[in-house]
């Protein structure tokens, strides 16, 4: 599939010096990515798990080592993918919570069922309500060329990483509250509730950061928050943990809803196309 996606890029920068040139720093980082794999399947244990890592830092990061000059972007169609990434993941999270109902459906099973899709409701919120909209005007509105796809990979490419494994992680913690709503998480399940969700969080930090150089303290301090809670997660029922989260992300979006105020409205009609109001 690696070969095949080179392949395309090659043919469609027969015309153009500047896209072969990072066409072909990609497939320098490719093929060594690909060598490490093929090394790796012959390896076991530490070094097999060491040599897929570097693989992947080095397949993924290819860009940063070759310049990103050349490439072409549609920056509306390039931010508006990587959003339905973000919802791909949100769906699969849905998902999660019907996989990890186990046994009688009760109502503390229907009470945890409720609370993931609140969570997962909060967690397409935080990013679609006004973070996707200011980072699509950002791109769009950059310098053509090195500036933009200097954003464009640091953004969405390597931002959103972090983005879709906390909604991931997210989902798997979920789906062990689930499976017995009444006893306390083990660590590793609390982690990824807990810390995935924080894991997503400082992603929109930095997300926020790379395109207006600020950072959102709230965000931050909620993950901060969320990571500490972790050692409270595991004596008290999962049930009330999961209601933890979700009480603290919708608490979050009332407060920066209420924060935005005007400048969110105006956005919102702005990206969508309608006039702003008067005032």
């Amino acid at each position: 599939m690696r070969v095949a996606h080179i392949g395309l890029f090659v043919l469609s920068s027969s015309h153009d010096e500047n896209l072969r040139r990072s066409v072909i720093g990609l497939g320098i980082s490719t093929g060594i990515s690909i060598a490490l794999l093929v090394a790796a399947a012959s390896a076991d244990g530490p070094l097999q798990g060491g040599l897929w890592l570097l693989a992947l830092v080095l397949d993924m990061a290819g860009p940063a080592f070759f310049g990103v000059e050349g490439w072409k972007l549609s920056a509306h169609h390039f931010a508006e993918r990587h959003g339905l990434i973000i919802i791909i993941a949100l769906g699969e999270s849905i998902v999660a919570i019907g996989v990890g109902v186990e046994g009688v459906i009760d109502l503390g099973v229907v009470t945890a069922a409720v609370v993931g899709t609140v969570i997962a409701a909060a967690l397409w919120w935080l990013y679609f309500d006004v973070v996707a909209l200011v980072a699509t005007r950002r791109l769009a509105e950059a310098p053509a060329g090195r500036v933009q796809n200097a954003i464009a990979r640091d953004s969405y490419s390597f931002a959103h990483f972090p983005m879709v494994a906390g909604i991931v992680l997210v989902a798997l913690g979920m789906k062990k509250t689930l499976g017995d709503v009444e006893d306390p998480l083990k660590l590793v399940p609390a982690a990824a509730l807990l810390g995935a969700a924080a894991l997503y969080l400082l992603a929109h930090v930095a997300f926020r950061y790379r395109h207006v150089h600020t950072l959102n303290t709230r965000r931050l301090g909620l993950a901060v928050l969320l990571v500490g809670f972790v050692a409270v997660a595991v004596r008290i029922p999962a049930l009330a943990t999961a209601g933890v989260l979700a009480a603290s992300l919708v608490a979050l979006i009332a407060i920066e809803t209420h924060s935005y105020g005007a400048a969110r409205e105006r956005l919102r009609r702005a990206a969508h196309g309608a006039p702003a109001h008067p005032d």
